[in-house]
């Protein structure tokens, strides 16, 4: 388990670390001191995070799972009041004071895997069964999912949903449950898209990127000339001319077009490979966790993780349509960030409780699933 836990610490530092040369690096010149001073900033708070994190122990946030997610409702309400969350290109996403914004959607995340492995290791008797293995599980996530949705955050819906059916799915839902909801959520993903002028718009320049290069299409076809541009080896890092006010959000969303003009593929393949690694030791994490809670949580948060980075590598590489999401540990952002560096804690606090038994944690709340009313 050390071996795991060192290669995921790494990894982490790696990304860190080269996300605030790039950082830098893409933002050269008037503005470029301060995003580095405010990313080293929330680099900085998130390492005194991590390492707080690490040393609780996971199961003693189980009594407070349901707490942490009425708080995230609560947050995530307040965002869409008037007056109070901050609108920004159309959206209603953030609550803040002055330069100091925050996302609630990234607290919503951690609070909702949280419940749901609670969730799954209280009832994993029951889990076969259609409605404590699927209808209510999916009504705690509807909940969350409406107020995201209304803000609007596509990218976030789709990854909470995701990592809820892979969370399903190991918590010991019947597939053949579960199947049945794949083409009704294409289908209502469909009838949404088609009543949506921005979404539709960015389907349709995915779908002919040659002919909306200059309209809906402009920043994914720019991407592609930077990652094209880098060739193998980059042009070197400052070197780059698509961060020059071609391509838009490019050290939040579009990061890695900047990473591919300046450092090149070998850099854009290293940073592939270090998220693979990562989840493959937070899958190696899961699989030793000494409880079920412990198994659903480190599982419910490397798939946040690895779907985080594949919806971003898929969308600036024009294998997925346009949809706004930071790459995971490297774009501009404190509160993905503290998300990450929390989601990190908590594997590193699952792994070094990794080899006991799981009687061992019955002081913990672990009941008896044939007992358990709820």
């Amino acid at each position: 388990m050390k071996w795991s836990l060192a290669v995921l610490g790494c990894c982490v530092a790696l990304l860190l670390a080269f996300g605030i040369v790039i950082l830098f690096s893409a933002k050269m010149g008037s503005t470029g001191e301060k995003y580095l001073i405010q990313q080293s900033i929330w680099c900085g708070i998130g390492l005194v995070v991590f390492l707080v994190t690490m040393r609780i122990d996971y199961r003693a946030l189980r009594p407070f799972t349901w707490i942490l997610l009425l708080i995230a409702m609560a947050l995530l309400a307040l965002v869409l009041v008037p007056g109070i969350g901050i609108k920004v290109y159309g959206a209603k996403r953030w609550l803040g004071y002055g330069p100091v914004r925050v996302q609630p959607s990234e607290f919503a995340k951690l609070a909702f895997i949280l419940v749901l492995a609670h969730y799954g290791a209280l009832n994993r008797a029951r889990m076969r069964t259609l409605s404590w293995g699927l209808l209510v599980p999916l009504s705690i996530l509807a909940g969350v999912v409406a107020l995201i949705f209304k803000e609007p955050d596509w990218g976030t819906t789709f990854l909470l949903v995701g990592v809820c059916m892979a969370m399903l799915m190991l918590a010991g839902s019947r597939l053949i449950y579960l199947a049945p909801f794949v083409p009704a959520g294409i289908a209502i993903v469909y009838f949404m898209v088609l009543h949506d002028p921005v979404r539709l718009a960015r389907v349709k320049a995915y779908m002919d990127q040659e002919g909306s290069k200059r309209g809906a299409g402009y920043q994914a076809y720019q991407a592609k000339i930077a990652l094209g541009a880098g060739g193998w080896e980059g042009l070197g890092l400052g070197n780059g001319r698509q961060k020059m006010g071609f391509i838009p959000e490019h050290h939040t969303d579009f990061i890695l077009s900047v990473i591919g003009e300046e450092a090149g593929l070998r850099a854009t393949l290293a940073i592939v490979v270090i998220y693979i690694l990562i989840i493959f030791c937070g899958a190696f994490i899961a699989w030793n966790a000494p409880d079920s809670f412990g198994f659903l949580l480190a599982a419910g948060l490397t798939f946040m993780i690895g779907f985080q980075a594949f919806i971003n590598i898929g969308v600036v590489t024009s294998v997925l349509p346009n949809k706004g999401m930071g790459l995971p540990f490297i774009s501009y952002g404190g509160s993905n960030l503290l998300l990450m560096m929390i989601a990190t804690g908590l594997l590193f606090s699952i792994g070094r409780k990794c080899g006991e038994e799981e009687g061992a944690t019955e002081d913990f709340g672990e009941p008896d699933a044939a007992t358990v009313p709820f």
